[in-house]
């Protein structure tokens, strides 16, 4: 879901700026699984979109006109980036919110910079690192191991096992995320950020118009069911919450500290997104993991801080 950009050297609070964005992003747990609650998944993302852009009105607007010096490369990006990413990951990762252990479904997350380096290579030729496929190997063994709740019931029942739905979910998540952004970073090569962010919010939107009509949920009776009728106020703060605190606010601040932040040191702060989310699904909702899945959770994000620091180091030179 995240877009690299190059960055113009390293401040002292940038890192912190990162890791405060990442955080926030980190939050949006507290808000998406009560309104599970009260609507379907693609209505959830529907709404969000439409607040967010809201919120980027006054940073879209004035942009406009720079929509024409727009190539056609960067429009396929940016159409991509916001569909994969904007659109349907967001749906995927509610929908496994809904149906999995929540904090496992943030913590199998992190396995996206293994796939968007691997998309880097294929799409911009990018270099893999000497350490990669070490580091990935491990990353990808601990995912496993965070994965199943009780490895002993994987002969009996995957379910059993606590392979289940959700679990699927947060994978093709982490898919369509990781591949927005590989696409983003192609979007930030022939777009200034602000617009990008804009726009992005924007093609996801009208991805969401298509998707909801498509579901025939595109009336009043399925934007806004009963059980949102009868928790009026409940679900309008925490659309509010989610789209702000937790949607456009950490946007800005992540993309500024990226701005100010080198790579390989982004890379640990932006492990403040899955260390706010483990403690709002664990602490709020109870959403526990046995003791080998958080030593394999430890593993799986001590490996893939890894694999960024090794990319930044390899792109470096």
């Amino acid at each position: 879901m995240n877009i690299r950009t190059r960055t113009n050297g390293p401040r002292n609070y940038g890192p912190w700026l990162v890791g405060l964005g990442a955080a926030l992003w980190g939050t949006e747990s507290a808000w998406r699984i009560p309104l599970n609650e009260l609507f379907d998944a693609e209505v959830i993302v529907f709404w969000e979109h439409v607040l967010i852009l809201l919120m980027f009105l006054p940073l879209l607007l004035p942009n406009l006109g720079e929509l024409r010096k727009i190539d056609l490369s960067t429009w396929g990006y940016l159409l991509f980036s916001g569909f994969a990413g904007s659109a349907v990951g967001t749906i995927f990762f509610t929908l496994a919110l809904k149906h999995g252990n929540p904090t496992v479904v943030n913590v199998i997350l992190n396995i996206q910079p293994l796939i968007s380096t691997a998309g880097a290579v294929l799409l911009f030729g990018d270099r893999l690192a000497r350490w990669f496929f070490l580091y990935a190997a491990i990353a990808i063994v601990a995912g496993v191991f965070v994965l199943i709740e009780r490895p002993e019931l994987v002969p009996v029942s995957f379910q059993q096992a606590g392979l289940t739905l959700g679990t699927g979910y947060a994978l093709i998540c982490a898919f369509f995320w990781a591949g927005s952004t590989v696409s983003g970073r192609g979007v930030m090569l022939g777009m200034p950020l602000r617009l990008a962010a804009s726009m992005r919010i924007v093609v996801g939107l009208v991805c969401m118009i298509f998707i909801v009509l498509l579901h025939g949920k595109l009336n009043g009776a399925a934007l806004w069911p009963a059980a949102a009728h009868a928790n009026a106020g409940k679900a309008i703060i925490l659309f509010l919450l989610l789209a702000s605190i937790s949607g456009g606010i950490p946007l800005l601040i992540y993309f500024e500290g990226l701005r100010l932040t080198r790579a390989s040191t982004a890379g640990y702060f932006e492990m403040m997104q899955t260390l706010a989310a483990v403690c709002i699904t664990w602490g709020f909702f109870h959403a526990s993991l046995t003791l080998h899945q958080i030593v394999a959770a430890v593993a799986l994000m001590a490996a893939v801080a890894m694999v960024q620091w090794v990319q930044a180091d390899t792109e470096s030179k």
